[in-house]
């Protein structure tokens, strides 16, 4: 299989890519202190059309704050969120901020220590900033356009390998439960000595792979907001991104691929044959 290479992104202002690395890297770190504050110890869940969709106290107050600051540091920039939704302009602004307060609420609700905020800027070309909090780990990952990635302000270098064999996998359920061919997919995976895991937020998912701990991520489908903190960190520190055809691009609209180079077309070949199976 051949893949396809994404278009070079476009360029952005510095002062801009700067300034909003500051500003999401500073609510990435309020975030931090919020949701170890208070995961599993009192929440009250809201559950939403699915038993997989929880919605808390901590998702609103966190978006709430996040679209104050945003719209006050950023005026004409516009905010898609989890909680509420997009603002007027967005389909007409040359860039966006995408936020999910908190990416893994099951977990976040429960306590299991693995959820985490990302908050993205966007433009037609892909995330342009991306910042995500991972509170458990007390690690802030943040990257920008052309800069590289960072671990808290240590630089993320992805070392590639040559092998799937001996790696994790990473993926995440569908909104109603497994994927089509999911299954299929982890028996593919198994029989290649590789382990999938699903742990909960797609966001970490991604980061994983960005920081050498995973070989892929696979995620069936998505919403924008989860991911395009943790891809923007993927991209920079030298992960693929490929769509369900194998094509490059930041923000696929049919599936995403984040993998370590050599895997790539490996690991997408396991997708698409079990997925259309």
């Amino acid at each position: 299989m051949t893949l396809l290479s994404a278009r070079p992104p476009q360029p952005v202002e510095p002062g801009l890519l700067s300034r909003a690395l500051e500003v999401a890297g500073r609510l990435a770190n309020e975030a931090t202190d919020v949701i170890t504050a208070t995961a599993g110890r009192g929440a009250h869940p809201g559950v939403k059309d699915s038993p997989f969709d929880w919605v808390t106290d901590t998702d609103r107050t966190l978006e709430r704050h996040t679209r104050r600051v945003l719209t006050a540091e950023f005026p004409g920039i516009p905010v898609v969120g989890e909680e509420y939704g997009a603002e007027v302009g967005v389909l007409d602004a040359p860039y966006r901020w995408v936020v999910d307060p908190v990416d893994g609420t099951a977990n976040y609700v429960a306590g299991v220590p693995w959820c985490a905020y990302s908050l993205a800027l966007v433009d037609e070309s892909g995330p342009v900033v991306g910042v995500v909090a991972d509170p458990y780990r007390a690690q802030i990952y943040a990257a920008a356009r052309g800069r590289g990635a960072r671990a808290n302000g240590k630089p993320v270098h992805l070392t590639d390998r040559r092998a799937t064999g001996g790696a994790i996998v990473c993926t995440e359920l569908a909104r109603k439960g497994p994927w089509p061919g999911m299954g299929e997919f982890i028996q593919r995976a198994g029989a290649a000595h590789a382990g999938v895991r699903i742990l909960g937020s797609a966001a970490l998912s991604i980061a994983q792979v960005a920081l050498g701990h995973a070989v892929a991520a696979v995620l069936h489908s998505y919403h924008e907001r989860d991911v395009a903190g943790s891809v923007a960190i993927a991209i920079e520190a030298g992960a693929t991104v490929l769509d369900r055809r194998g094509a490059g691009t930041a923000l696929p609209a049919d599936g995403l691929l984040v993998a370590a180079p050599s895997a790539a077309e490996e690991v997408l070949d396991w997708w698409r044959e079990t997925a259309s199976a």
